[in-house]
């Protein structure tokens, strides 16, 4: 790996001036009758990704329009060289529309449909000519040096317990306030989780517009549970968040609210939306681990530091995942899906700040290619927030 130079990483700088820390060529699927034909080709063809997924057809409103802006911004993450739209043909959520705002963008994509190509078998050949193009061209691209106020950084926790507030989160909050020191982009996400602590961050907003939105997206949150008739708390804290020491879903979101750091809130954004500022910025997402960890990555996230105190292998096809755990023993039970221990500050071995400056060590490192566990293992999780229901 090449020597790395301070706040600095080894990216790819593309077209558009962005900078990927990955250098996929991704096979997206539009509809879910187009999955197992996109798996195929990722089988076939030696660097590229793909999901598994049930959405794309009788999707309508506000619900296939958030469906429609998670595969564009994932097509259009940096980490991802060049895209292979694969659709039906006759489904609402139509490939070639995908394809369209992706080419807008000029990145290097291509349009195939099983309809049109005949059926699956001749839409797998062709998907698969058009990927080995696309993987040679991205394999000639050279990383070259970045600063890391070209990052945006996702953050979220997952399987959280009673340290998680104390240690991990903590730690995640000091890499936030640096991230945003250093001129890069913190997102913040799960606003289920965020329940109870919503007035600290609204003391923090840049402006009374962004503390407003503060308040309507965890009304809004709240809202959805109400009018189902049924209570939120009744599915968070989760059985494991309990079992890890958590009593409710204040004392949750307290902890959950410290991965925020203390930097000035600028900006609250809608689902897989990408940042419009540079700095702290909240990402309504619910608390469900990969669906927020895919509206992130649709939102232009390169990178996501997710902590754990119960232990989950959670990751992203596009963008490394690296694991905190926030005690030590499940550092040690689950070392071969975490990446790094948080426990020490339980154990008083190490600061939060130690934590922390060794966090933004593993960032630089990952970012300039270095494997995460999620990725060694292939842990390719995908999930959209649905907002409507299917008809």
């Amino acid at each position: 790996m090449m020597e790395i130079q301070g706040n600095k990483f080894w990216g790819y700088r593309r077209h558009d001036g962005k900078v990927g820390i990955r250098n996929h060529v991704l096979i997206l699927p539009t509809i879910t009758c187009a999955t197992q034909a996109a798996k195929q080709i990722t089988e076939l063809v030696h660097g590229t990704v793909s999901f598994i997924h049930q959405h794309g057809c009788a999707q309508v409103g506000i619900d296939y329009e958030q469906t429609f802006r998670t595969y564009v911004g994932l097509a259009n993450n940096p980490n991802v060289y060049a895209v292979v739209v694969l659709g039906l043909g006759c489904e609402t959520h139509q490939a070639k529309s995908v394809y369209s705002e992706i080419e807008k963008t000029g990145k290097r994509a291509a349009l195939v449909s099983i309809q049109d190509s005949g059926g699956t078998l001749d839409a797998i050949a062709e998907g698969a000519k058009i990927a080995v193009q696309f993987v040679q061209e991205a394999s000639a691209q050279q990383r070259e040096l970045c600063d890391f106020s070209e990052l945006i950084i996702g953050t979220e926790c997952g399987g959280s317990d009673a340290c998680s507030g104390l240690s991990a989160n903590p730690a995640v909050g000091y890499v936030s306030d640096r991230i945003v020191e250093m001129g890069g982009t913190a997102i913040l996400a799960e606003t289920t989780e965020l329940i109870g602590a919503e007035h600290l961050l609204a003391n923090r907003a840049k402006n009374s517009h962004v503390a407003k939105r503060v308040y309507e997206v965890i009304k809004a949150m709240e809202k959805r549970s109400i009018d189902m008739g049924v209570d939120i708390r009744t599915g968070n804290p989760s059985p494991g968040n309990i079992k890890g020491g958590l009593s409710s879903l204040e004392e949750k979101s307290l902890g959950a609210s410290n991965k925020s750091g203390t930097s000035t809130l600028n900006e609250l954004i809608d689902y897989a939306e990408t940042p419009t500022e540079k700095g702290l910025v909240w990402m309504d997402t619910p608390g469900h681990d990969i669906e927020q960890l895919t509206g992130m990555v649709a939102g232009g996230a390169q990178l996501v530091l997710f902590t754990t105190g119960r232990g989950t292998p959670t990751g992203s096809p596009i963008a490394p995942v690296i694991k905190i755990t926030t005690n030590s023993p499940i550092y040690k039970k689950m070392k071969e899906n975490m990446d790094l221990n948080a426990g020490t500050i339980i154990e008083g071995s190490e600061s939060i700040a130690d934590v922390g400056n060794r966090i933004v060590d593993e960032i630089a490192k990952v970012a300039s290619g270095k494997l995460t566990k999620a990725e060694i293992l292939k842990q390719h999780d995908f999930g959209i927030w649905r907002i409507g229901p299917t008809f």
